[in-house]
């Protein structure tokens, strides 16, 4: 059986496998399947949440976190009252990003690298990781919906950047992630530079797709998302595909005849929380969990179940920056 054909095959499997996981939300928590209420609307840009000055260096700069994490019922901030009293956690989240956040079809659970991290949040707040409502939402609806207040927290393989800070708050910096490669298993190909003369595939209205088209000498190809670009390299249409490697590593994880490959980031990619911007003792309330996570192991843990296996080895959690306010 030829590439082609393996791929072709393929093609259709991972194309009906990758619209099941995007159809609707899931179990393992409560799915929000209806239209949330929607709290009055909050000013996402305070003097408190947005800082006078901003460079990409500092963009993952956060709140320092709480001392400790406090016992919930001590918690007197109104925002997190609200949380609370309420008795789970609104968490916006992809439901179509293998690895990071995806509906498992069989089980119809919400799993991945970003469901982990917000699992966490709730098991201290709660007591129990599944006091959870996920909200199953696009990359467009991460700002806007914070902005509202109908969703606390967004852990979708969000980066900070400054632009962002003016509109939300973000937690420490949980992950960071980087432009990659992924090619055919055997390519002797590492880098976009090495792919000249190859067709290479990135999403449309995507800094991925900005990186590929600086590269003279590659023959870009564009799909809607990296699931299209993951069809057009399995039916022979692309030779690689770029972007995120937390991203290609969903879509390596899909076929056995791709890698992504072991050379340096292209970029750099911090993942981070998203909050409300008014919120900001939320926000030091997630980073105080958030450095338990890294320093008790738990973060390594969930990196081994969803990553290792096509990332390699975990490396040690991103160093925090504090010091916004």
């Amino acid at each position: 059986m030829t590439r082609h054909h393996r791929h072709t095959a393929l093609a259709v499997l991972a194309t009906v496998s990758l619209t099941t996981l995007s159809l609707g939300g899931c179990a393992g928590g409560r799915y929000a399947d209806t239209p949330l209420p929607t709290p009055p609307s909050s000013s996402a840009t305070s003097s408190s949440a947005t800082p006078s000055t901003c460079d990409p260096a500092t963009a993952t700069q956060t709140y320092q976190p709480l001392t400790s994490i406090p016992a919930s019922a001590s918690i007197t901030d109104a925002g997190m009252r609200t949380i609370l009293d309420r008795g789970r956690l609104i968490v916006g989240v992809s439901a179509d990003t293998y690895l990071l956040g995806a509906r498992d079809p069989l089980t119809n659970t919400l799993e991945g690298f970003d469901i982990d991290v917000a699992k966490a949040v709730a098991k201290r707040l709660f007591g129990d990781d599944t006091k959870i409502t996920w909200r199953v939402i696009s990359a467009a609806d991460r700002i806007p919906l914070l902005q509202k207040g109908a969703v606390d927290l967004v852990a979708r393989n969000m980066t900070m950047t400054c632009d962002r800070w003016q509109q939300i708050a973000f937690s420490s910096e949980y992950y960071h992630a980087g432009q990659k490669v992924l090619v055919a298993r055997g390519s002797t190909a590492k880098t976009l530079e090495d792919l000249k003369g190859q067709r290479v595939c990135a999403p449309t209205k995507t800094t991925s797709l900005a990186k590929l088209q600086s590269i003279s000498g590659v023959t870009v190809v564009t799909a809607e998302n990296h699931t299209g670009c993951l069809v057009k390299f399995q039916q022979g249409q692309a030779d690689a595909i770029t972007g995120d490697d937390t991203v290609l590593a969903g879509l390596a994880a899909q076929d056995p005849y791709a890698v992504v490959t072991d050379a340096p980031a292209i970029t750099d990619e911090p993942y981070g929380l998203g909050v409300n911007g008014d919120n900001v003792y939320f926000v030091r309330y997630v980073n105080a969990v958030l450095a338990q996570v890294e320093s008790d192991g738990e973060w390594k843990q969930i990196y081994n179940r969803w990553l290792a296996p096509r990332l390699g080895k975990a490396p040690n959690p991103p160093v925090a920056n504090y010091g916004r306010g």
